[in-house]
């Protein structure tokens, strides 16, 4: 085989005077853009140890603005988050039993004082009125009333006139012993000289002793007139005491009915609504609650350890965490004692093992300055009270 014929490299030019410089400039430029990247690492070197001075030195000082503004409010004031929002919620029961006819009211309607809520079937105690008012009657006609002679009133005049027949039968029987008793000694004295027989003498002691025995049951008869006097003037009272008891019994009848009305007692909102038409409900039963429009007031459970600054009339901010807004307030009062000795179960300290716990006291605030209608507060609401001590 014959080998391959491999040809000669070619000869390279000499350099020209223009490539010298072109290699001159490109030599410069190197060295400027190598100057410039140092600079330009110097400068960025320096900014991150500015930054590294500065960024701690605001984080410091931002730190110790807060702690000192901190430290300025708790001079000036004791917080808690231990609040809520409280007002009157009046629960509305039924005062008589029966059935429901009409419930005149929805689920958060607002209602006026006075308005009409439930209405329960009345006429049963339709029915109990009717016969108290006959039962009335009935004593007025015993006892008399607007200047009408009673039945009571009648048997006192009727037992008067009796004890007056009485006075005049027992005047009678009087002058009849007279007149006897002067027969019998007229009688006596002629039989002694025996003018008249001893029949005839027999007779006017006779007569003599009917007048005497007709005086006794004439005076025994008045005494029992006298007696009958009493006994009505018992029933005239006894007439008026069952005719103030009618009455009474009445006025119940009209306000057992009137309790078939159940009207709210304050203006405000309904709440947990628990009746319906055609319901039976029962004297005691719990049908709905109202929530008061007006006199919210915020309840304020602070730690015993905060109560040595706080007084009776010191201003309160109220932070209220539904509308992340402030309200205004006073301390009105302070409870006479811990929240704790109110609950069901009281910590009893003298059993057991004892564990000191800081204890809270109820801090009533009245609410001076709200949010606005549009922003309400509503029992329950979660608030941050601030009282300003100083």
């Amino acid at each position: 085989m014959t080998a391959p014929t491999v040809a000669p490299p070619p000869e390279q030019a000499p350099p020209t005077r223009a490539d010298a410089f072109a290699h001159d400039g490109a030599s410069v430029s190197a060295t400027s853009s190598a100057g410039n990247a140092a600079e330009a690492r110097a400068t960025a070197k320096a900014s991150r140890n500015l930054l590294r001075l500065i960024v701690p030195g605001v984080l410091f000082a931002g730190a110790a603005w807060w702690g000192f503004t901190r430290w300025s409010f708790a001079q000036s004031h004791e917080s808690t988050d231990n609040a809520q929002v409280d007002g009157h919620i009046v629960p509305v029961v039924a005062k008589v039993g029966g059935f429901v006819t009409a419930v005149n009211v929805a689920e958060n309607a607002q209602v006026a004082e006075g308005a009409t809520l439930v209405r329960i079937d009345e006429r049963e105690f339709q029915v109990r009125l009717a016969q108290a008012e006959a039962d009335l009657a009935a004593a007025r006609a015993s006892a008399g009333s607007s200047g009408v002679e009673g039945q009571a009133d009648a048997l006192v005049r009727s037992a008067s006139s009796q004890r007056d027949v009485g006075d005049a039968q027992v005047t009678a029987a009087r002058a009849n012993l007279r007149k006897a008793q002067g027969d019998l000694t007229r009688a006596r004295d002629l039989s002694a000289k025996q003018i008249i027989s001893v029949a005839q003498l027999d007779a006017a002691q006779a007569s003599f002793d009917a007048a005497a025995a007709q005086l006794t049951a004439t005076q025994r008869q008045v005494n029992a007139a006298t007696s009958g006097i009493s006994n009505a003037q018992a029933g005239v009272r006894l007439a008026k005491a069952r005719l103030q008891a009618a009455e009474a019994a009445r006025a119940n009848a009209e306000l057992q009915l009137s309790f078939t009305n159940i009207t709210t007692p304050l203006g405000g909102t309904v709440s947990r609504k628990m009746v319906e038409v055609g319901q039976l409900v029962q004297p005691g039963q719990t049908l709905l609650s109202v929530v008061s429009d007006s006199g919210v007031f915020v309840t304020a459970n602070l730690k015993e350890t905060q109560l040595a600054r706080v007084q009776v009339g010191q201003k309160v901010e109220l932070e209220v965490d539904a509308y992340a807004a402030r309200a205004e307030g006073v301390v009105e009062s302070i409870a006479s004692a811990t929240g704790a000795k109110f609950a069901l179960l009281p910590p009893d300290n003298a059993t057991g093992n004892f564990t000191k716990v800081v204890q809270r006291v109820p801090v009533r605030i009245k609410v001076t300055t709200g949010l606005g209608a549009d922003r309400p507060l509503r029992p329950g609401m979660s608030v941050v009270a601030n009282v300003i001590v100083k």
